[in-house]
């Protein structure tokens, strides 16, 4: 395939270019161009079209356990409560029916949210509790609930969809579940989460924490030894998801026993996984690590990552050993993308052929998806 790409800045011109990188033959894959990670009007279409469509995990269950557990986050411009009311979690709007005011921030457990403008309270399942001093003709407290928007559960996860009607996240997701319902990632336990601020566009982090091409060369001392380059294969793709299978070598043990009937394959290798458009993980034996994107702007994102184990299985020193170590490889990455951000600018970042299917065969099933996404808008 020639290059599809010059420089170019309108949004009908990039949105062409992604229907030819996709449909590039797979013998022959060929990535974006420079403007694609860059471009406001591009970043815009993409929040109002693809990205409010789909699925995003927030957090992990274990994270909201009794009634009233909530965290708060913002996603692409809404502020979100997402809370625990019985058996049930679910997302509201972190915003006041009355004049918009934030009702929590953070993290933590409450039985009711009162907002600290004019103590309007509201309970866990979003109905307006009170309204001091509410006595006009026009007050209605049946209608004052606070705004929701779907949210469900998978694999242990929390998963929200801002769109009015939200796509089928089981069709989404056919696949995923067979590929690492083995690990029963459900029975994970939260150990560790933190969110920081990188300075890169959102679609470039899932296509580095997908592809194992950069294993070897990026992360030589912190990952080389247990997943090099070499042994990535690529793994099962569906409609909304991608996988790839990195390989520890024959000499390296295996991570922990992990689920009982989990097979000796399954033991000595981590599986990765993207959920599209923003989840990037990794789940092994014993460990469990999720990347959650948050796209602030064309050049910025959020990175919200959980670790978790298996049930007992690692120590406290050893988890602080895997902390350290996923502190220690997301500085890494964050470096190169930070880094490779600055120059996606250039007249010359006109995308180039991409590696194998071993090696980048996920950024491809990316792509496709981007596309196919994308061709449901006029």
């Amino acid at each position: 395939m020639n290059n599809p790409a010059s420089i170019t800045t309108k949004l009908s011109d990039l949105r062409g270019i992604l229907a030819q990188c996709a449909a590039a033959p797979a013998d022959a894959p060929w990535s974006l161009p420079g403007q694609s990670y860059v471009d406001p009007s591009l970043f815009q279409h993409e929040c109002d079209t693809l990205l409010r469509d789909g699925w995003h995990c927030v957090g992990r269950v274990d994270e909201l356990t009794e009634t009233g557990d909530y965290l708060t986050l913002n996603l692409l411009g809404e502020p979100l409560l997402v809370v625990r009311d019985g058996r049930e979690i679910k997302a509201f709007s972190n915003v006041c029916r009355h004049r918009g005011m934030p009702l929590a921030e953070g993290h933590g457990n409450a039985n009711r949210f009162v907002c600290r403008y004019h103590a309007w309270a509201y309970g866990t399942d979003g109905a307006l509790l009170r309204a001091p001093r509410m006595k006009n003709a026009g007050f209605d407290p049946k209608t004052c609930k606070l705004g929701t928007f779907h949210c469900t559960e998978r694999f242990g996860f929390i998963y929200v969809c801002l769109a009015d009607t939200a796509p089928d996240i089981d069709a989404e997701l056919s696949g995923l579940g067979d590929l690492i319902a083995r690990y029963q990632p459900e029975d994970y336990r939260i150990v560790h989460s933190a969110g920081e601020v990188w300075q890169c566009n959102w679609k470039a982090l899932v296509e580095n924490f997908m592809e194992g091409y950069h294993l070897s060369v990026v992360h030589p001392q912190t990952l080389h030894g247990y997943t090099p380059t070499g042994l990535s294969r690529k793994g099962p793709s569906g409609v909304g998801f991608t996988s790839y299978y990195a390989n520890y070598p024959d000499n390296i043990p295996a991570r922990g026993e992990g689920a009982p009937g989990l097979d000796k394959e399954s033991k000595h290798r981590s599986t990765l996984f993207a959920a599209f458009p923003c989840q990037v993980a990794s789940v092994a034996a014993s460990l469990l690590v999720s990347l959650n994107i948050r796209p602030l702007t064309p050049t910025s994102i959020e990175v919200h990552w959980t670790m978790s184990v298996f049930g007992d299985a690692l120590d406290g020193d050893t988890i602080d050993q895997r902390i350290a170590l996923w502190e220690d490889v997301n500085r890494e990455d964050r470096e190169k993308l930070e880094a490779m951000q600055v120059a996606l600018g250039s007249v010359h970042a006109t995308g180039g052929a991409l590696a194998g299917e071993d090696y980048e065969g996920t950024v491809r099933d990316f792509l496709v998806w981007l596309a196919r996404q994308d061709a449901k808008r006029p």
